[in-house]
């Protein structure tokens, strides 16, 4: 007879780690929680965009790393899993990291700028992949992510270039 694994409980939003880990709960929505991590965090990236410009959401970009890196850790070793699904503060951080490099306050280069780091996110080109693969805890679940930013942010920055609006 086989024996099952214990099930882990998903940890609770009630404990600020968890709560910043799970971007508010949107890691714990059905099917994919990076593209639910990601779409939560452009309103918040928008707001910080309107009010204190590009530098201001590179700031929020550099402390959500920060952060992330100790709830991702908190999230991980309670789950007992190395990068569980539902931590998407690093979506969130590489996402905001995309917008605050290349995207001004418009609704068009917010999209691509979406879809861009959600290609680079989940296809991981090198060195997004190498970071996945070989950096572990905190930190590793949030370098990958802002790797696949930096990426997304240099194609749109070209895409910007390309249709004459940088």
């Amino acid at each position: 007879m086989q024996e099952t694994p214990p099930q882990v409980p998903n940890p609770s939003l009630a404990r600020p780690p968890i709560l910043l880990a799970t971007w508010f709960g949107s890691g714990y929505l059905p099917g994919m929680p990076g593209t639910w991590g990601s779409l939560a965090a452009l309103p918040f990236a928008w707001a910080i965009q309107y009010h204190w410009g590009p530098d201001g959401l590179m700031v929020a970009a550099i402390a959500v790393f920060a952060v992330g890196i100790w709830a991702a850790e908190v999230f991980a070793r309670e789950t007992a899993k190395p990068d569980p699904g539902a931590v998407v503060i690093d979506e969130v951080a590489g996402q905001w990291l995309t917008l605050a490099l290349a995207a001004p306050l418009e609704p068009l280069y917010y999209a691509l700028g979406f879809l861009l780091f959600r290609v680079f996110d989940i296809f991981k080109p090198w060195p997004v992949s190498w970071a996945d693969r070989s950096l572990k805890g905190g930190v590793g679940i949030m370098v990958d992510d802002v790797i696949a930013g930096i990426y997304a942010a240099a194609v749109l920055v070209g895409i910007g270039y390309a249709i004459g609006r940088f």
